[in-house]
């Protein structure tokens, strides 16, 4: 991130108010303001991270956060279970959408952007309200 941070428009996936408190502070040292989505832990995976509901609230209720004039949040993210369960991954991405509409409410008009959906559920990400999704192995391939 030290090198990266001026060069970067949006970062997808901070998930602490630690992380919060780097970008802070290197795009202070640039200066800029960067971009960011909070990632949100919806899937039934351990390998997969982000924030609970519970913990988000915090971060976004943070003295802190007021205290940060180089980050704009932008949104939210989160990826559903790898599963062909697709009911589950459309109950994983409705629980997004309805936390999404709650904090909105709360951080105001620059709070627009709700990332879900990769290659393999990005059409139920859709109809369930992404409005961004990450579709990089359909483009790119598998790693």
């Amino acid at each position: 991130m030290k090198y990266l941070i001026e060069h970067v428009s949006l970062i997808h996936s901070v998930d602490s108010l630690t992380l919060l408190e780097e970008v802070e502070k290197r795009a202070a040292k640039v200066p800029r303001t960067v971009e960011v989505l909070l990632q949100i832990h919806i899937a039934k995976e351990e390998q997969k991270f982000g924030l609970s509901a519970d913990e988000l609230k915090v971060v976004i209720e943070s003295r802190e956060l007021l205290k940060m004039p180089h980050i704009r949040v932008r949104g939210l993210m989160g990826m559903a279970t790898f599963t062909h369960d697709e009911e589950q991954i459309r109950t994983e991405f409705k629980s997004l959408k309805s936390l999404f509409e709650e904090v909105k409410v709360e951080m105001g008009g620059q709070f627009d952007t709700l990332s879900m959906g990769m290659s393999g559920d990005y059409t139920i990400a859709i109809e369930e309200g992404s409005t961004m999704v990450r579709i990089g192995s359909s483009i790119f391939g598998n790693r």
